[in-house]
């Protein structure tokens, strides 16, 4: 048997033909595998049936050299696979980072909110909390500076609140001393000693009322030192004096149908017709329980009154807001005839600031006056003066008790008018 073998490597790869390179580095051809005579063969063992015999076959070593693109591909291959580790170490610090980055982000959203579309590192993310907490303990501190500053103020102030009230309580006395007392060496009724009376400060007219003789007038009046003095008309003479006229119609020569801001600070003669001023009307019911009394006549020559035990105006905040009550007197109850028609707690309005009850207007500007308008009225003592009865719109001088008063008449529409109105106040303790 005849067999010759020629094992080629990387010749089914390349072909019938491969470049080798011998012990030389020379470049050689591979032959075809009919030129192959380096290959023994030689039997392994007996042959069975001289058709299948194992045979051995010894092939001479080779020396494969690869050209210098494999040795690239291999640095290659090497670079690849050192990068393939630096990519994953980078994932891997990525999703650190985003976790972090959105722990922060939570953290700064707080409930709910929706974080800014920023790309920032940790570090500056740390830095940028370590400015705002900063910033919130300086506000901190500040707020606390200020807080001690207004204690300290508060401090100030009480001394001078004991001592204004010390001075109140030295007038008294010094009133009281005033106030001769009877010579227990007099066998019969002693004389009285007059002893000047110097007032320090009166806070309304009734502190005048102890000096013997006092006329009506403008007097000079600080119920509260820290807004200063103002005059005011008193009534000295009038169901035991001390008075203080708040408001006074008596010929139609001042116009009341006025603005927000005169009803504020005061319109009109202290000596003819006026309104005192909602600022001090307030100034004056703050410091004392006072007592109103409104004094009505009519053109007929008929007097009534009506007494209110308490009287208090609170200042512009409140909108000058009117708390009256404990009626008594002969011209009967209009400021509070029933629910519906109730002027107590009600606020101030004029024709340029609504603040009634009426939903569809202004009752200021429909009467033309300020007032404590509900809903609208029952009582309007700063209406339009008339100096006879009148007919239409019921914007005149209005107290709907008043006796004898007119029924509207269909036919007629008669209005009843007042000739003059007084407003006055004073503390709920005085004594004439």
């Amino acid at each position: 048997m005849h067999l010759c073998v020629c094992i080629v490597l990387i010749a089914a790869h390349l072909g019938s033909e491969a470049v080798v390179s011998g012990s030389s580095g020379s470049v050689e051809k591979i032959l075809p595998p009919e030129s192959c005579t380096q290959v023994k063969l030689k039997p392994a063992g007996k042959c069975e049936n001289e058709e299948e015999c194992p045979y051995q076959i010894t092939i001479p070593p080779l020396t494969i050299q690869l050209p210098k693109q494999f040795q690239l591909l291999k640095k290659a291959m090497t670079e690849l696979q050192s990068m393939k580790e630096t990519v994953k170490q980078l994932k891997s610090a990525c999703l650190s980072c985003s976790f972090q980055r959105d722990s922060i982000g939570t953290q700064r959203r707080g409930d709910g909110g929706t974080a800014a579309p920023r790309n920032e590192s940790s570090s500056n993310a740390i830095q940028e909390m370590k400015v705002k907490m900063n910033k919130m303990s300086n506000s901190l501190k500040n707020a606390h500076t200020q807080i001690k500053d207004l204690q300290g103020q508060v401090e100030l102030l009480s001394p001078l609140r004991e001592t204004v009230k010390e001075t109140g309580d030295k007038n008294v006395d010094n009133m009281s001393e005033k106030i001769p007392k009877p010579n227990s060496n007099c066998v019969t009724e002693c004389p009285l000693v007059n002893a000047p009376i110097h007032i320090i400060a009166p806070r309304d007219c009734s502190d005048y009322s102890v000096m013997k003789n006092m006329k009506n007038g403008v007097y000079k009046v600080t119920p509260d030192h820290r807004n200063g003095t103002f005059e005011v008309f008193c009534d000295m003479e009038s169901s035991g004096g001390g008075w203080t006229v708040v408001q006074y119609r008596m010929n139609g020569s001042v116009n009341f149908n006025r603005t927000w801001a005169d009803y504020k600070n005061g319109f009109g003669d202290l000596s003819g017709e006026f309104w005192l001023g909602n600022d001090r009307i307030h100034l004056l019911t703050r410091t004392k329980d006072m007592v109103l009394r409104i004094e009505l006549e009519d053109f007929q020559g008929v007097c009534e009154y009506a007494k209110y035990d308490l009287f208090y105006v609170a200042n512009e905040y409140l909108k000058y807001r009117l708390s009256i009550s404990k009626y008594s007197g002969t011209a009967g109850n209009a400021l509070h005839i029933d629910k519906d028609y109730n002027h107590d707690q009600m606020f101030f309005t004029t024709w340029d600031r609504d603040n009634d009850l009426y939903s569809s207007g202004n009752c200021g500007a429909f009467y033309g006056s300020g007032w404590w308008f509900n809903a609208c009225m029952s009582a309007n003592l700063n209406g339009k003066y008339y100096h006879k009865k009148y007919t239409g719109k019921r914007d005149g001088i209005f107290w709907s008790t008043w006796p004898n008063m007119p029924r509207d008449n269909l036919l007629t529409n008669t209005r009843q008018s007042f000739k003059t109105v007084k407003m006055m106040i004073r503390p709920k303790n005085y004594a004439p």
